[in-house]
């Protein structure tokens, strides 16, 4: 099958680092099994972020609206506020998944063990957007990102990357 002849040669897309984030959870919410999957919420407890153009806290009151479908795929719905080091707030929302292959579920279940487990062994990808109304900060309106995640002791953390 032929290429379509509009279909144009483009360059590479290139990631920058934006920052590395860490948001401490809240002990989760199970809300059950519904007709889509089991909804649970990980509560935005605080954390903070970090990197070359900003850094700040996470403040409490977000979180991931997570859900758990069949296949054991979970896949998020998460909405923190950032305050940056000088008093700018920032909406972050993003959605992703994190893949868990089986046989790795059982040690990812295990509070003693789960932190061990390398990144590397799953899949846990994300697509933060930005909304702000600060001067300082209106280039992160305008961006697109992308984030790797992986578990850290009393909540998760990211590594977001500004795509160009």
């Amino acid at each position: 099958m032929a290429l379509d002849s509009r279909v144009k040669t483009l360059g590479e897309l290139e990631t920058a680092p934006l920052f590395d984030l860490v948001v401490d959870l809240d002990t989760p919410l199970n809300f059950g099994d519904g007709p889509v999957g089991r909804r649970v919420l990980f509560g935005a407890a605080g954390g903070s972020f970090e990197g070359p153009a900003l850094r700040g806290k996470v403040l409490a009151g977000g979180g991931d609206w997570a859900l758990f479908r069949e296949d054991g795929t979970m896949t998020l719905d998460v909405r923190l506020t950032l305050r940056t080091h000088d008093g700018a707030l920032v909406n972050m929302t993003y959605g992703g998944r994190w893949v868990v292959p089986p046989g790795l579920r059982a040690e990812l279940a295990d509070p003693a063990k789960r932190y061990e487990a390398d990144p590397a062994r799953y899949y846990f990808r994300t697509t933060p957007l930005f909304e702000t109304g600060s001067p300082d900060y209106a280039w992160l309106n305008d961006i697109i990102c992308v984030g790797s995640g992986y578990l850290v002791d009393g909540g998760v953390a990211y590594r977001v990357l500004r795509v160009g």
